[in-house]
């Protein structure tokens, strides 16, 4: 029984580890959202987009809703340059300096 517990316990502990090295950090983030903005062309970007979602609901469990919401925007710009690729060249970020106050 005591063998159970522990192992799920290490269990738990690792998959926490895990997740918490798959999210990434503030500054990396806007580094790459940055980058992305100005060139969405490749599948890096796509992947940013989920790696603000998980960041995004680590933020919202921590009731910054602030932040949350300013992070659902950068995401939106991602997308939007993503999928308009015509128009990313041109553009700047509107949502970074609001991550950086907020988050």
């Amino acid at each position: 029984m005591k063998f159970l517990v522990i192992l799920c316990l290490k269990f738990l502990l690792t998959s926490n580890l895990l997740l918490a090295e798959m999210i990434p950090t503030k500054s990396k983030i806007l580094k790459q959202s940055s980058e992305c903005i100005v060139n969405s062309q490749n599948q890096f970007c796509r992947e940013l987009v989920s790696q603000i979602e998980k960041f995004q609901l680590v933020v919202f469990k921590q009731n910054k809703f602030k932040c949350q919401s300013s992070l659902l925007g950068l995401q939106s710009e991602l997308i939007e340059a993503y999928f308009f690729k015509k128009f990313s060249k041109e553009k700047n970020s509107f949502m970074i300096p609001y991550v950086i106050k907020n988050c």
